[in-house]
């Protein structure tokens, strides 16, 4: 019922943010895709090209250093995570997805700051095919969604 909200389009608004992007470079064609629909929605939002300051690191699992890194600067209104774990034949895809989803939450609740969680963990590749963009385009509104409403609260 959030966005049935009076004023709900201004928490779209994304004029005046600071947006940061972390981006894991593992299974990179799916990743990419997902940076890609991500400023696009960005940009569609009013999010300033000179306002996105995005990294990338080797995978999934480096990302919440990265996130830390951003978040200890406090310039960013919001940081978006982006990866994609696809499930192998070992224990490794629990690990990564289960660590990497835990140092993202654990970072928004440390540091106060919206982190919009679009690591993909799927199957196969066709799943993750099928979510890259609009899991990209999700991780900008919820970004930009929960900065203002951070910025509310406080």
């Amino acid at each position: 019922m959030f966005g049935a909200e009076k004023g709900s389009t201004d928490k779209l608004d994304g004029h005046k943010l600071h947006i940061g992007i972390v981006q894991a470079r593992f299974n990179e064609s799916i990743t990419n895709a997902l940076a890609e629909a991500c400023k696009a929605e960005l940009a569609a939002m009013g999010v300033a090209e000179k306002h996105i300051h995005h990294v990338l690191v080797p995978g999934a699992l480096e990302v919440p250093v990265a996130l830390q890194a951003l978040a200890e600067k406090d310039e960013f209104d919001a940081l978006i995570a982006l990866g994609c774990i696809i499930r192998g034949e070992t224990y490794h895809f629990e690990l990564v997805a289960n660590e990497s989803g835990a140092g993202v939450t654990r970072l928004s609740l440390d540091y106060q700051i919206p982190i919009a969680n679009a690591i993909l963990t799927t199957e196969n590749l066709e799943q993750a095919v099928a979510r890259q963009t609009e899991k990209g385009r999700d991780a900008a509104r919820v970004a930009v969604e929960m900065a203002h409403l951070l910025d509310e609260l406080s």
